[in-house]
């Protein structure tokens, strides 16, 4: 007899296997523009890796942006929620055959995909073994799927965790999974309210994101409560809804797609410093994007509050920068990086009409994170 507490007998994943598993067959048959592009152009690095993906692959793709943070070589990386897959190719790219990407997803008719196209891909990327691996399971309950406590150095997730009805839970299992110093990147739907019973209860504002969005204030609790390092905001975009019968439904609510990253790293009363980013991320040649917060140039002096200091001393970033000696005198205050993803996708709306090019802020002017 099965568990009646376990995953797979909630409505929720019942209703979101059917949505990814039958009723969606192709990126086209979303009814909202959930799946869009990050602000501005791709990088063309990640054009490249892209153009080697099987177009089965990328043809149900159902991501909500760009969830590919920095620094990746030979990493261990876990994708909640990875589909056909799309994001774990390309990530098996860039981690390099000594990297593993292991991608893990509850519906099996996604998996059928992603597993079709593992010789392909290998072969298509001249590896000799494959560093791709996909586990079928839940994102609540990563410990019964087989991954093992702190084995991970990344995990990302591009718009899956608000398809869970138990965010906490998703949080506490990528924290444990997660090495200390690790990073979880991950892209997702988040909404300006707690939206009304009627929006959870729709199956197709559910399956479409909607219904299952966080309130993006509670992103920030749920992180403190788990053990993360307060959320970083990297970039967010609007999201737009087309369809009239459930634009009549979500009423007033708003929604965006943001990109955050939070940290399992020691806890205590971080000091601000001063960093100075040497240059040798790949692909981050002149300068590193932290968040819309921080974007460091090489060989330049910058000062950082004590969150972001905690973050870069115990992280796989630190052998990318050079640290001011303990004592220091900088006194920099910490800055709000959660900030608000609406103002952010509406400022990076703006400086995307304007130019292809540039983060949300500078180290000196942060006003779209405050």
């Amino acid at each position: 007899m099965a568990d009646k507490t376990s995953f797979d007998d909630t409505n929720v994943h019942l209703g979101v296997k059917d949505y990814y598993g039958k009723t969606l067959q192709k990126t086209s048959d979303l009814k909202s523009n959930v799946c869009v592009a990050p602000v501005g152009p791709l990088p063309k690095f990640i054009l490249q890796v892209l153009k080697k993906v099987h177009p089965d692959v990328t043809d149900r793709y159902y991501g909500c942006g760009l969830a590919v943070p920095e620094c990746l070589e030979g990493c261990r990386i876990l994708d909640l929620g990875c589909g056909s897959g799309r994001d774990c190719y390309m990530l098996s790219q860039l981690v390099g055959e000594a990297g593993h990407v292991t991608g893990i997803d509850m519906t099996e008719d996604q998996l059928e995909v992603a597993r079709k196209h593992v010789d392909f891909h290998m072969k298509e990327f001249g590896y000799k073994k494959p560093n791709v691996t996909f586990v079928q399971g839940y994102i609540e309950d990563l410990t019964k799927a087989g991954l093992e406590k702190n084995s991970f150095d990344i995990i990302i997730s591009n718009c899956v965790v608000n398809l869970s009805p138990d965010k906490k839970k998703v949080l506490t299992e990528a924290y444990n999974v997660l090495k200390d110093g690790g990073e979880f990147f991950f892209s997702d739907m988040y909404s300006n309210g707690r939206q009304t019973e009627e929006i959870k209860n729709n199956k197709v504002l559910w399956g479409e994101g909607f219904g299952g969005a966080l309130w993006y204030k509670d992103l920030l609790v749920l992180a403190e409560e788990v053990g993360f390092s307060p959320p970083r905001l990297v970039k967010a975009n609007v999201i737009t809804v087309d369809n009239k019968e459930m634009q009549a439904i979500l009423g007033d609510f708003k929604f965006v797609s943001a990109t955050y990253r939070l940290f399992k790293v020691p806890k205590g009363i971080p000091k601000p410093c001063q960093v100075i980013y040497n240059g040798n991320i790949t692909e981050a040649d002149d300068s590193f994007h932290f968040d819309c917060q921080y974007a460091f140039k090489t060989n330049q002096v910058a000062e950082v509050d004590g969150q972001v200091a905690a973050i870069l001393t115990h992280s796989r970033y630190a052998q990318a920068f050079t640290f001011h000696p303990p004592g220091g005198s900088c006194g920099v205050k910490p800055k709000a990086g959660y900030g608000d993803p609406f103002e952010l996708a509406v400022q990076l709306q703006k400086q995307s009409a304007g130019s292809a090019t540039g983060g949300c802020c500078s180290t000196q002017s942060a006003t779209c994170c405050k």
